[in-house]
């Protein structure tokens, strides 16, 4: 019951203090000054727009990265140039519903570690636990041949 009674009090405080505020308000606005009304259109008075030769600076370059360039930056989490064991398999987390073997729809960590260790090491090539871009390229996914169009 105190919280009805407390919640009708505070509703009503509320509006009293929208009222004042408003009429505040109507006050404030019907003692402003009316706007300066120009008599006739002159356009030796007008500003002028343009800048003389004045320059701003020169836009930045976008550099055009191919889609193999942006795959290996995603995964090169310290931006190094090079890509670490545990860079490769942080973000492997999401693939896991596709190692389910068994349809449980559990996978336990081994399963999916060895699938994303083959991968390293089958890139690897030179064996020292870090991808160049050039090894990193062979852990690209195979290209799904594009639809034909049935118009």
């Amino acid at each position: 019951m105190n919280r009805f009674l407390l919640g009708g009090l505070a509703a009503l405080v509320m509006a009293g203090i929208g009222l004042f505020w408003w009429q505040g308000r109507a006050e404030v606005e019907k003692a402003a000054p009316p706007p300066d009304v120009v008599a006739s259109f002159d356009p030796e008075n007008l500003p002028s727009a343009d800048p003389g030769e004045v320059a701003g600076p020169a836009l930045p370059e976008a550099t055009q990265l191919t889609r193999e360039q942006r795959r290996f930056g995603r995964y090169d989490r310290n931006s190094d140039g090079r890509i670490s064991r545990n860079e490769m398999l942080s973000t492997r987390t999401a693939a896991f519903r596709k190692l389910d073997k068994d349809g449980n729809n559990l996978l336990s960590f081994e399963e999916w570690a060895v699938s994303t260790v083959d991968k390293f090491d089958h890139a690897d090539i030179n064996r020292d636990d870090q991808l160049t871009p050039e090894e990193f390229a062979r852990t690209a996914p195979p290209l799904k041949p594009k639809a034909k169009c049935s118009c």
